[in-house]
């Protein structure tokens, strides 16, 4: 059942152009001392930070971009590629945000778009200021949702390395993977308040060969979230909590949506969270299709719903509900998860009545309820595989006929 995972191709190719490059000089680009940009939270670092970045960009040796310790102001930047070589941005300081969210126009903060052999490292921080937006961004309020911006988005990015960044109080989401290929995302700190909503950590669609590594991420929705055209992606030494766990989905919104598939997520940390091991599909709507979703050695700790295949996704109760959702899953498993429960329903498979769920593995499961009642597991439109220790029992417990909404 297991797929065949790049990870080990992708990150040896990553090291070797990374070590090629560090063999020749690199040019620096200081913003700071070479093109003017100051480090007083109130000067604009969008001028300094694109004209470093087109120069680097334009160098046929490898070169470094670099941000020094310090805190700078920066109202949006689109760094644009293809470049000439190698490049880096070495960031070392803390880039704010303009934290009134009236300040964007669409949902661009720092963007980096169609760049190769690019890698981004220093410790530093982005830091959205989104305070504000969070007390607007409500369901009704659409049109001002649609503007908050993304802290970093990666669109159409081949061959990167991401290390030792912190993003933290974005407006929406953290980090948007779009169309990326052989980028790894690893020692990544991601912030938000626990109620900040729609502040997914790190989202991704229509990738291939994404890891994403050894990270903390704390935020107030998904801290990963799958979208379609999600393929081969390894997942693994993640610490998520607060937030909604690590979710594949929401899928079958929209039209034409590519399948999802290769995906393992192992050896994760997962604490105080709504959802842990989710995958969540709307009903009616479109088609889709998600196969090969591993998820392997996970803890949960008070986690309201641990293990969660949600094909009845409804959140704000805006959907089809008497609709049966279209899209197929098949070949999933769940492999030595243990911890607790805040709710009893520590399992939950509602699958489509129309294209019920096949090939789904429990394996050495060991959940255990907070409370005083006994952890259970509830089964729609699926027979589960099942194998090893099994705690709860499989398909236990009666479903609800009307499951509960999850976040």
């Amino acid at each position: 059942m297991a797929p065949h995972l790049n990870i080990v191709p992708s990150m040896f190719v990553l090291l070797l152009l990374f070590i090629s490059a560090s063999k020749v000089q690199s040019d620096a680009f200081d913003v700071v001392a070479k093109f003017g940009a100051k480090a007083d939270g109130k000067t604009d670092l969008s001028k300094p930070f694109l004209d470093a970045w087109k120069e680097a960009c334009a160098s046929v040796t490898p070169s470094t971009v670099m941000i020094p310790k310090g805190t700078y102001l920066l109202s949006k930047v689109n760094l644009e590629g293809p470049c000439k070589a190698p490049i880096e941005i070495n960031v070392q300081g803390t880039i704010q945000a303009p934290a009134d969210p009236s300040a964007f126009k669409d949902p661009n903060w720092v963007r980096f778009y169609s760049v190769e052999n690019f890698k981004m490292f220093g410790g530093g921080i982005f830091d959205g200021q989104g305070s504000i937006a969070y007390e607007k961004n409500t369901y009704e309020n659409r049109e001002f949702r649609s503007k908050l911006p993304v802290n970093i988005r990666f669109d159409f990015v081949t061959n990167a390395l991401i290390q030792d960044i912190t993003s933290k109080g974005s407006k929406l989401f953290h980090i948007n993977v779009f169309a990326c290929k052989n980028i790894t995302l690893e020692r990544l700190k991601i912030e938000a308040l626990d109620e900040s909503p729609n502040t997914d950590g790190i989202h991704m669609g229509k990738s291939e060969g994404v890891n994403i590594i050894a990270s903390d991420i704390k935020t107030g929705d998904d801290c990963i979230s799958i979208g379609d055209g999600t393929k081969n992606l390894v997942i693994k030494e993640i610490t998520c909590g607060p937030g909604h766990g690590i979710s594949i989905g929401s899928l079958g919104k929209f039209q034409n949506e590519e399948p999802v598939e290769g995906i393992k997520i192992s050896n994760c940390t997962i604490t105080n969270t709504s959802n842990g091991a989710r995958i969540k599909t709307w009903p009616g709507e479109h088609g889709g299709a998600v196969s090969e979703i591993h998820f392997e050695d996970i803890i949960m700790n008070n986690v309201s719903s641990p293990i969660l295949i949600d094909q009845q996704y409804c959140p704000w109760n805006k959907c089809k509900k008497n609709e049966e959702s279209k899209v197929k899953l098949s070949n999933i498993s769940f492999k030595n998860i243990r911890g607790t429960s805040a709710l009893p329903e520590a399992i939950k498979f509602i699958c489509s009545g129309s294209s019920p769920c096949q090939n789904v593995e429990l394996a050495d499961i060991d959940i255990k309820h907070n409370g005083a009642e006994p952890a259970t597991s509830q089964c729609l439109n699926v027979k589960p595989i099942t194998s090893g220790k099994l705690n709860p029992i499989p398909c236990s417990g009666p479903v609800p006929k009307t499951p509960s909404a999850t976040a």
